[in-house]
């Protein structure tokens, strides 16, 4: 699945400071059932997000209109549990570009980047700073550079460096999935089989 290339993103965010969200709470096992990836979105944090009665919460952070933007600041091991793709999906659909956390479970960090997400882990320090950056001004941009794997909170300047898979990153860059980069490739592939034959 090719996604929309990630190039510099500059977003408000919406802060989820929750720690230890599986991939249950991400999104419910009884959405799991569709077999394209459209349409997650509207079940995304489900749960948190409706009542019994399916009426929006109105204490949940996606249903308070102050909060808005492509980046969603998430608690620490953030996508634990299974290892549903779904989840990514859902988060994808719902509008989100990148996800912030001081830690990502494995399978949900590998998920995301396939999925066109960018998984930015930071330190505490500046988490700390985010947060309280983002919760003083729901308006507070963030500016994330993938060429210079810099993350910058506008207002105050301050910034970070964070690492990625460089063969991620280049997949990102271009909006390629892993049968994407094969084809970007394919020349390559043909001229070192021709030589090896």
């Amino acid at each position: 699945m090719s996604t929309d290339k990630f190039n510099i993103l500059r977003s408000t965010c919406v802060p989820l400071p929750i720690e230890n969200v599986d991939t249950d709470q991400i999104i419910p096992a009884r959405f799991l059932k569709a077999t394209t990836r459209e349409g997650f979105g509207e079940n995304l944090f489900r749960d948190w997000r409706y009542d019994k009665e399916n009426k929006p919460r109105k204490d949940f952070i996606l249903n308070d209109p102050a909060w808005s933007g492509s980046i969603l600041v998430a608690g620490r091991n953030f996508g634990s549990g299974s290892s549903r793709e779904h989840a990514a999906w859902a988060i994808h659909d719902y509008g989100f570009k990148a996800v912030i956390s001081t830690f990502f479970a494995d399978i949900f960090r590998n998920n995301a980047l396939n999925n066109g997400i960018l998984p930015v882990q930071v330190t505490d320090s500046f988490y700390a700073m985010l947060l309280k950056a983002i919760k003083a001004d729901p308006k507070t941009e963030v500016v994330i550079d993938l060429p210079a794997q810099m993350i910058t909170i506008v207002p105050t300047g301050l910034q970070e460096h964070f690492d990625i898979n460089s063969y991620k990153k280049e997949c990102l860059l271009n909006g390629y999935d892993d049968i994407d980069y094969l084809l970007s490739i394919r020349d390559k592939i043909e001229e070192y089989e021709s030589r090896n034959q």
